[in-house]
């Protein structure tokens, strides 16, 4: 699961839980059971204007216990540290963030390139190759001295072997020239999807009735 992924699902879900206490405060406080004649249970929060999050029992039910200030310290503990950790992946990155491109007859001008932009430009090259499904390509290293991380997933019986010419020959060379680069080192990363059998995709789609002749 790439971090976009993540990202996306975190967001959702805090998003979610936000609609959820919102809504159920929205209608606690417009008194709107009241309104449509609704029932709700005995324990569904705000069911009314002057209802309370926590009853006065509840609270006073819950501090008593032993265990309650300690699971309150430690789930904020948790929160606090899971809270850091993806603030941490949001700003750290392996790589360099730009990269410089060489800029020929001018010696004063300096031109640097976003990693993430070449990154992109290589996917999409890595991604036009015969039996490419998908690419993914990191930059790694530092910004003198940088190196690919490629991910290449073909389509069920791809050929790894031609993939490795085609993207020697192709991005990687494009990319290497495009830096000014005497070298660039690339992890090549192949994920091959196996054919399903002729006879294994026929019995998947199901038996072949004949039409009967009466």
């Amino acid at each position: 699961m790439t971090r976009t992924t993540v990202n996306r699902v975190l967001i959702g879900v805090a998003g979610l839980v936000l609609l959820a206490t919102g809504v159920l405060v929205l209608a606690g406080g417009l008194d709107l059971y009241g309104r449509l004649g609704a029932d709700p249970p005995s324990w569904w929060p705000l069911t009314s204007p002057d209802q309370p999050v926590l009853s006065a029992d509840s609270r006073t039910r819950l501090v008593e216990r032993s265990w309650w200030w300690p699971t309150v310290i430690a789930g904020l503990a948790v929160l606090v540290a899971g809270a850091a950790g993806w603030l941490y992946a949001q700003l750290h990155r392996s790589g360099p963030t730009t990269v410089a491109v060489p800029t020929p007859g001018t010696s004063r001008l300096r031109l640097r390139l976003r990693s993430r932009a070449l990154e992109e430009a290589l996917e999409t090259g890595t991604a036009a190759l015969p039996e490419v499904e998908r690419a993914k390509v990191r930059l790694i290293r530092g910004p003198r001295h940088p190196k690919l991380r490629a991910t290449v997933r073909l389509t069920p019986g791809g050929d790894p072997a031609a993939l490795v010419e085609h993207f020697e020959t192709g991005p990687r060379t494009d990319a290497r020239t495009s830096l000014g680069l005497a070298e660039l080192p690339a992890d090549l990363r192949i994920r091959v999807v196996p054919a399903k059998p002729a006879a294994a995709v026929r019995r998947r789609g199901g038996r072949r009735r004949h039409p009967r002749v009466q």
